[in-house]
């Protein structure tokens, strides 16, 4: 799997929240040893970013008050 860059390039959101957002869902990934890492050869945060263009997740910004 290749880094979805066409998504990124036409992302019209807030660039830094994505980027922020693709390295939790990363980590989370990798914490839990999620079997769609393997089956596209390790590239967990190449797997984080299309699950987050794609909408298969989603993220929320929280409001501090």
């Amino acid at each position: 799997m290749v880094f979805p860059l066409e998504q990124l390039v036409s992302y019209k959101g807030n660039i830094y929240e994505v980027t922020v957002a693709a390295s939790l869902r990363a980590y989370q990934m990798a914490k839990v040893n999620d079997p769609e890492i393997e089956a596209n050869h390790d590239k967990v945060v190449c797997v984080a970013a299309k699950q987050l263009f794609t909408n298969k997740v989603s993220m929320r910004i929280d409001q501090k008050d």
